[in-house]
């Protein structure tokens, strides 16, 4: 009788406290509480009802500039007149311009796939500080084999303004994002090494043709010969 006593006192003071926790704290809960299902509210909010309907419309009108690029790149008839149309639009022909996109919908996955082909649609225009702007807001998200091909175009828009170092970096990096793709790889690390070769980086040009004939072998460029002229003329042979 005597421990069932005990066991209730011990209750009623573990109650008494939690009323008390509860009244000097319930004002800070509730306030806590509120901006968190504000929060969570406003996120939901935000992404059905303004992120979704907008990346949907990103996705309606970019199709057009989209298709037009992907035929310049299969034809490689990069022209005055379809990069203009894919960069600023045309609406004679329906196209809304990469431009306008990144401009409305810049916070969509669409939008942001636009800044590589503004980025792109720049470098072909020889306008290199744009090319590089919009490149370096491009966001592969992962893509690795996209994400190499931006590095590789970002380094060739500094390549053309005379800044060596930051080209051969992010032709290195073309190369590294995609080791485990080895045709690619091998031609972002062959590229990398002439580059470095042409520029006088006699060190990185011998690291970058070996790595290439280490790690990639079976690669076309070490077996047709190629790496082992380039290595040969900076003075290493077998």
């Amino acid at each position: 009788m005597a421990i069932q006593q005990a066991d209730i006192m011990e209750t009623n003071v573990a109650l008494e406290k939690a009323k008390g926790f509860w009244a000097n704290f319930s004002k800070p809960i509730i306030y806590i509480g509120s901006a968190v299902i504000l929060l969570i509210g406003g996120w939901l909010a935000y992404k059905y009802l303004y992120e979704a309907p907008n990346e949907e419309k990103a996705s309606d009108l970019i199709f057009p500039a989209e298709k037009l690029f992907s035929k310049m790149a299969a034809t490689s008839n990069f022209n005055k007149d379809s990069v203009t149309y894919v960069l600023k639009g045309d609406k004679a022909q329906g196209i809304t311009g990469m431009l306008d996109i990144i401009k409305k919908y810049g916070g969509t996955l669409t939008g942001n796939r636009a800044n590589y082909y503004a980025g792109a649609c720049y470098l072909h225009q020889k306008d290199f500080t744009n090319a590089i702007k919009y490149l370096k807001e491009f966001d592969g998200n992962g893509a690795n084999q996209i994400i190499s091909k931006a590095n590789i175009m970002l380094g060739q828009a500094y390549a053309e303004q005379k800044k060596t170092d930051e080209a051969l970096n992010y032709f290195k990096k073309a190369a590294s994002v995609v080791a485990n793709d080895e045709g690619m790889a091998s031609e972002a690390l062959f590229m990398a090494g002439r580059y470095a070769d042409a520029t006088g980086k006699t060190k990185d040009a011998i690291e970058l043709f070996t790595q290439l004939k280490t790690k990639y072998p079976a690669s076309a460029k070490v077996g047709s010969g190629d790496v082992d002229r380039y290595l040969a003329k900076l003075g290493v042979t077998q």
